[in-house]
């Protein structure tokens, strides 16, 4: 891009399996000025999931020395695994004028909140609770357990939706990627 403007950092967070990674993949199709922050994290590769492009798997000492050496625009704790966004990858990005998504769950998010106020922050919100369990189950990647320890603590991540700028509900999957796209365009042309 090499434009001089400096881009703009977005936050993009909701639960877990609600479609946040759909979206996203569906934004960087549509948008040439956006990228996405690949976060690091020390839980396990899902099927397909590539390192590098879906997350940084790293260990949890190499995560550690990432702390301590203040790597990260944010990190959390969630279900056991620590979560990250590398703080070197987003400002190189944002120098070159690119758009930036973080990606990330809601405790960094209000993380990353309070570090970056001016943020254009965007919580994903499901059409229901009901839909949301739907998601978890169809994907097929987690035991009983886990999905009702998501659903659970998605019941208390969505009490945060009031935080964030704006709200958007994903039941319509390009619905919901044209309304972050005309959110994304009227920030920007208003910087």
């Amino acid at each position: 891009m090499n434009s001089k403007k400096r881009g703009k950092l977005v936050l993009c967070t909701g639960s877990s399996g609600v479609g946040k990674g759909t979206i996203i993949a569906e934004l960087l199709k549509r948008d040439p000025s956006i990228r996405l922050s690949v976060s690091n994290t020390t839980r396990a590769p899902r099927e397909g999931e590539i390192d590098g492009v879906h997350y940084n798997f790293v260990t949890r000492e190499q995560f550690e020395d990432l702390i301590r050496k203040d790597g990260f625009l944010e990190y959390a704790e969630y279900c056991d695994n620590y979560y990250g966004t590398p703080k070197k990858q987003v400002n190189d990005m944002l120098n070159e004028g690119y758009n930036v998504f973080l990606e990330i769950e809601v405790k960094g998010g209000l993380q990353i909140m309070e570090k970056y106020p001016d943020i254009l922050s965007i919580f994903v919100l499901p059409p229901s609770m009901e839909s949301l369990e739907r998601r978890l189950r169809r994907r097929g990647t987690e035991k009983e357990e886990m999905i009702q320890k998501r659903l659970c603590e998605a019941e208390k991540e969505i009490g945060y939706k009031d935080r964030y700028k704006y709200n958007v509900v994903n039941g319509d999957l390009d619905a919901a990627v044209n309304e972050i796209l005309d959110i994304l365009h009227n920030e920007v042309s208003n910087k």
